[in-house]
């Protein structure tokens, strides 16, 4: 992975510099999504890792010279000059004015999220060149924060109906478990503090130390101790249920430990293990042991599972009718669970009268690894030049196929419409608040969004309308 933001692009783009007419003094560009929706279905999330990140450590003359030699090498042209002036004129730092959304902000396809525009007239090309690396910055965390929005969604009717505190249930619901479903550390840890915009629970320590960095948070996620296959299993099957004991022992006083029980046999393990000969024990360590199937069926085991430690443990009926098992025992199902398995899971308990509590989720490549940047169609347009007098000129794309959509043009602003934001020409602004506020300038963060204040945004927005 490069460090060196002169080569965090693509090849193509080191060519830019020579495309633009003679009086270019400014380009400007947004970041949006493609397409229409009649409602708000992108959550924005993820630019402010970049630009702390990235953006805010100056360019050296070390970077330029390898940039040269990989561009020549690599059959393509090089402005050392104008790097150079970037390097000598503003130490190293990309002289670029970035507006943005509030981070957490939903909002319909085709909102532009972000405009960037180039403060130096001597490098109007800028903008364009830095189109790649701004994108992926924008692209990946909203997707998946985006897709963990969804999530949330798809789960809150269930907890609004058969639990009694659904608020303070739902950041518990989804785990991450997609740590080593990544790529790299790097996509686990910005996948992974996009996940934490709309759930506390997280077993990826990248994710943690991500938003602990970028987003000031001292603590975003918990977890609990949890046993794996390749602990259980050295006991072998005559001694599971010393296994199993071991794990009380050691981790109860945690408040929760997770015990993964399909080693052998899951349903033995259930019904005779920790339904009969670890009853007691369960109980008197007073944690609250979590049940993970992980084979079977992905719909019918984990409905199983929560029927048989129900019989085991017993259930209480919360206050509106639904069963909830005894407070030491809970289920987990993690096995490539989707959003549809997680709705068929919770409306098959809820048709057996049991709360959408005693379950809960983890999740990993179906959460950051199954999406694209055409998963919201993700694009970032040129939408004005400014000339030596500074003119703003609208450009745009005129396809020749009347049925395509013409692009929005223009220098773009967006302002609240009741619970939306809708994009709108920054000519027609008037005294309007423009919510694509400015968050960078020529190196220096003007805006420094917490995590709390990004999930007190979700909430908002998350909220019935």
């Amino acid at each position: 992975m490069t460090r060196n933001l002169l080569l965090n692009t693509d090849s193509y783009k080191l060519g830019v510099f020579l495309q633009y007419p003679k009086d270019t003094r400014a380009v400007s560009a947004f970041v949006t999504t493609r397409g229409n929706s009649f409602r708000p279905e992108v959550m924005f999330f993820g630019l402010q890792m970049f630009l702390k990140d990235y953006l805010s450590k100056p360019i050296s003359r070390a970077d330029i010279d390898e940039a040269e030699e990989i561009a020549r090498d690599h059959g393509q042209p090089f402005d050392r000059k104008g790097w150079e002036h970037i390097l000598n004129s503003h130490g190293g730092l990309l002289p670029l004015r970035i507006e943005a959304l509030p981070e957490g902000a939903a909002i319909r396809r085709g909102v532009p999220v972000m405009q960037v525009v180039n403060t130096d007239p001597l490098v109007p090309w800028l903008t364009s060149y830095m189109e790649t690396a701004l994108l992926r910055a924008v692209w990946y965390p909203s997707t998946v924060a985006t897709t963990a929005w969804r999530i949330r969604m798809a789960i809150q009717p269930f907890l609004d109906r058969t639990t009694d505190d659904p608020a303070g249930l739902q950041p518990s619901r989804i785990s991450d478990y997609g740590c080593r479903s990544t790529s790299s550390v790097e996509q686990a840890a910005i996948g992974g503090a996009a996940h934490l915009v709309h759930f506390h629970s997280s077993d990826s320590l990248p994710a943690i130390l991500q938003a602990r960095r970028f987003y000031r948070a001292s603590m975003p996620a918990h977890s609990i101790p949890a046993a794996e296959h390749g602990t259980i299993i050295t006991w072998g099957q005559e001694h599971e249920t010393e296994a199993y004991s071991n794990m009380i022992d050691n981790f109860a006083s945690f408040g929760g430990y997770s015990v993964v029980s399909d080693s052998f046999d899951l349903h033995n393990a259930v019904s005779e293990i920790w339904g009969k000969k670890l009853q007691t024990k369960v109980r008197a360590a007073g944690g609250v042991l979590v049940v993970r199937p992980d084979s079977g069926d992905p719909i019918e085991t984990p409905v199983q599972v929560v029927a048989q430690l129900a019989y085991a443990f017993g259930t209480r009926l919360n206050g509106k009718g639904f069963k909830v098992l005894d407070g030491n025992v809970r289920v987990i199902q993690s096995d490539g669970v989707s959003i549809q398995d997680i709705q068929m899971i919770l409306g098959r308990l809820e048709g057996m009268g049991f709360s959408t509590e005693n379950i809960s989720f983890g999740m990993g490549s179906g959460l950051l690894h199954k999406i694209n940047r055409d998963t919201m169609s993700f694009t970032m347009r040129t939408s004005a030049v400014q000339d030596v007098g500074g003119r703003w000129r609208t450009v745009v794309r005129r396809p020749s196929n009347p049925q395509e959509k013409v692009s929005m043009a223009g220098r773009v602003a967006a302002i609240a419409d009741g619970y939306d934001i809708m994009p709108i020409p920054l000519e027609d602004l008037g005294n309007r608040p423009n919510l694509l506020q400015p968050v960078w300038q020529d190196g220096e963060l003007l805006v420094d969004w917490s995590l709390d204040e990004i999930r007190a945004r979700a909430t908002a927005a998350s909220l019935p309308r």
